[in-house]
């Protein structure tokens, strides 16, 4: 195999080319859930689930969701215990939020108290999560609630209507993903957090935007993460599909709670309805070594999207796109993000930058080709690239202001 390389000249490891995906029959430990009285009678069954963890937890092996409608509230998963979901069986997540515990967690960017997740892995070496099967969050109740909150108070924050996630994944190494249906989240879908060597391959990730919108329902948010291959994946989400976080505040560069992404890899994966395909932001502060390649978008708002918020030190540098055909509103897209920042008067906003951009091989329409506003008081933008592209669009939209930003262009 001929070597490939991230944007910065660091080798791609051998890690990344394996997706493979085990085979449940290998597992000598299954554990069946309604062997251990787990019903699909539609009461809540988060005690059991539980359990079952735990004692699982002592010896190691797979939980096993057979076919059915199986109803809980948050589970925590240990050491030793995977999950495998069978085609058919679903985990339906209560719309109850008193069942997701509130927890030392991390959300939008902060470290705070907030409610759990529905599926919980913290602190996990080598946790597995597969099968044809679905993990449904149930949120239609939430979603409703949310949208009349906001006709109550505009002003009201994604956390002011109290939802959890569908998967927290935090603290873990060594992680996989794969095949499974993951939707309808009452907020984020799946979020790792301070985790490395994550592979997410052939997941369904849904969450409607009609006929009531599912707000925030982000599909995959990587926190402060290195070493991430995303590949296989079809994701259809009302917010960012897959988005890049780490921290957000004057001082988040300072914080050891947050940190940069580096070293992700976004492949083969199909998208239709999202804000963004790849979005950098908006709490984020560090993103290096990324690459997006080999996909078809059939309906997004934008390909690539930089959130630069005025009170956060943000650096997005050695980003590589390519490869990609589809249509979208933007096809890059990089403007200042003010929804909730928290710049106080007399602050200096803290400069950030965008550096090393390639955009190449993309076969695509839109409605704008750079929805791109210059402004070196809040950021600077260097380095863009863009060769090889068919890019069909009614607006260029490239200000005298921004041609300094391109350093080759062969479109």
């Amino acid at each position: 195999m001929n070597k490939e390389f991230f944007p910065d000249g660091t080798v791609i490891s051998n890690w990344f080319y394996d997706a493979s995906i085990p085979d449940i029959d290998d597992f000598e430990n299954k554990y069946v859930i309604t062997d251990y009285g787990v019903k699909d009678d539609g009461s809540i069954q988060t005690e059991k689930l539980q359990a079952l963890i735990d004692k699982v937890s002592a010896g190691g092996g797979v939980i096993v969701v057979p076919k059915g409608v199986f109803l809980t509230g948050a589970l925590f998963f240990k050491q030793g215990v995977d999950l495998y979901i069978e085609d058919g069986g679903v985990l339906l997540g209560s719309d109850d939020i008193s069942d997701y515990p509130v927890c030392d967690t991390r959300i939008e960017g902060q470290s705070c108290k907030y409610f759990s997740a529905l599926i919980n892995v913290d602190g996990v070496d080598g946790f597995k999560m597969w099968g044809r099967g679905t993990i449904d969050g149930n949120g239609l109740r939430s979603w409703k609630a949310f949208w009349l909150r906001r006709q109550w108070n505009p002003d009201c924050t994604n956390k002011d209507e109290q939802r959890p996630r569908l998967v927290y994944i935090s603290n873990c190494t060594n992680v996989l993903v794969a095949q499974l249906n993951l939707k309808n989240s009452h907020f984020w879908t799946n979020h790792i957090y301070k985790s490395a060597y994550v592979k997410y391959i052939g997941c369904n990730i849904f969450s409607p935007r009609s006929p009531v919108p599912s707000p925030s329902a982000d599909g995959i948010d990587i926190d402060v993460c290195h070493d991430v291959l995303i590949k296989d994946c079809n994701i259809e989400v009302n917010d960012d599909g897959i988005v890049l976080k780490g921290g957000k505040g004057a001082d988040a560069d300072k914080r050891p709670e947050n940190g940069s992404n580096e070293r992700v890899i976004i492949e083969d994966c199909t998208y239709d309805f999202c804000h963004s395909c790849l979005t950098c932001g908006s709490e984020s502060i560090h993103n290096r070594n990324v690459i997006f390649r080999r996909s078809k978008v059939m309906d997004a708002m934008n390909l690539v999207w930089f959130k630069l918020r005025p009170d956060t030190p943000q650096k997005y540098e050695y980003i590589l796109v390519e490869d990609i055909d589809g249509k979208a509103e933007n096809f890059v897209t990089a403007l200042p993000w003010t929804q909730f920042f928290e710049l106080g008067d007399g602050e200096c906003a803290p400069l950030s930058y965008v550096d090393n951009i390639t955009v190449r091989n993309c076969d695509f329409e839109c409605d704008t080709y750079l929805n791109i506003r210059p402004d070196e008081s809040q950021y600077i933008l260097s380095n863009f690239k863009f060769e090889h592209l068919n890019v069909k669009s009614k607006k260029y939209m490239l200000c005298d202001e921004c041609t300094d930003i391109i350093t080759e262009c062969d479109d």
